[in-house]
């Protein structure tokens, strides 16, 4: 009998644990974040025509031929007013950096990443924002030319601490003229320019300022972190191979053949062993055509050869599909066209995007 009945209660404590637990899961999955729309794909950085202050930025999905357009304008009904140079996201927040063409009106735009509402608008406190980067939780650095000379020449350029968690400016951290490129590795940040400068600036990200100047060759930029944690970049029109930990150039690579070719987009492949390198050039001997190819050179050997035999603005790799993405401006008054390949050099197709398409953002 009291066998039976220890029996019975023990299944109905079953029987309510098992409905319980059915509660809290049903509980679970109505709480759970729902899919918004700009949880994954590519974003197409349109950098638009200077004067018409008409970036935009599209959204690619993967499996799709065709580009969501102006996605800014879409979800806050007003559009960018200048153009733009970059896009990136930090602890679920879009960074997009906004060059207009009057001076004193840049600015940088902060969108909730996955549903591009607008979070904040910081103007009037940067000038010729170029790239961004993640420095730290809630924290950004926000490279930047500053206005010109009265002779168009670079002034010192900075990089603009962004606090996340207030949207504001707290520090602006000198470096070299014309600052462009930067990547950070750890608490470290490495600066590069395109104002003929021949050095990076090391910052301490914890402290927000430089501690060392390296010189590399001029122009250093478009940095890329390869498998060994080392700096792959573009400098005096050479791929240069830079140590983060030794702090010395230790391979300098010619991409091309020819010298008149200017290397400029640098990507590297997911097993990250193979660099993608975009070069342009204008053809003398064919009345000044402008031509162009991208390189792909094997770093274990150093060999370059062809990959594409035509003229792009931008490549990318995207490391979730294993496909490679380029850009094509025909002129910056009409849209752009993004073309993706297989690695194998395969042309797989093309996507209308907007003005200007000049870089990607692969998430």
């Amino acid at each position: 009998m009291t066998n039976n009945f220890l029996s019975t209660r023990t299944l109905r404590n079953l029987s309510l644990i098992s409905l319980t637990a059915i509660a809290f899961s049903s509980c679970e999955k109505t709480e759970s974040t729902p899919a918004q729309p700009y949880d994954d794909g590519v974003f197409i950085i349109n950098s638009g025509n200077f004067f018409d202050n008409n970036g935009t930025l599209s959204l690619v999905n993967r499996s799709s031929k065709t580009a969501s357009t102006d996605i800014f304008l879409k979800e806050n009904n007003t559009s960018i007013a200048g153009g733009i140079t970059d896009y990136s996201e930090i602890d679920e927040k879009g960074i997009i950096l906004v060059d207009n063409s009057t001076d004193g009106k840049d600015a940088i735009e902060i969108v909730n990443a996955r549903t591009f509402k607008s979070i904040a608008s910081i103007k009037g406190e940067i000038d010729n924002p170029r790239k961004v980067v993640k420095a730290g939780a809630n924290k950004a650095y926000i490279t930047c030319w500053d206005t010109f000379n009265p002779d168009y020449s670079y002034k010192q350029g900075f990089v603009a601490v962004l606090d996340l968690s207030t949207n504001k400016i707290t520090k602006k951290i000198p470096v070299d003229k014309g600052a462009e490129s930067i990547l950070v590795i750890g608490t470290t940040a490495y600066v590069g320019n395109v104002g003929s400068q021949k050095t990076i600036k090391v910052i301490d990200t914890q402290k927000d300022e430089v501690t060392t100047t390296i010189e590399v060759g001029a122009n250093p930029s478009n940095f890329t972190l390869d498998a060994s944690n080392k700096i792959w970049m573009i400098a005096e029109k050479e791929l240069k191979l830079f140590n983060p930990t030794t702090k010395i150039v230790e391979t300098k690579l010619k991409a091309g053949t020819n010298d008149k070719k200017s290397p400029s987009s640098l990507s590297i492949s997911k097993d990250k062993k193979t660099l993608y390198c975009t070069y342009n050039f204008y053809d003398a001997a064919d009345g000044y055509k402008l031509k162009g190819e991208v390189n792909a050179i094997d770093i274990a050997t150093g060999t370059s050869k062809t990959f594409i035999n035509r003229t792009f603005t931008a490549v990318g790799f995207d490391t979730e599909s294993d496909i490679i993405y380029t850009s094509l401006i025909p002129s910056y008054k009409q849209a752009g066209y993004i073309f993706r390949y297989q690695t194998s050099g395969t042309l797989i197709d093309s996507v209308k995007a907007e003005i200007a398409p000049s870089g990607f953002y692969f998430k």
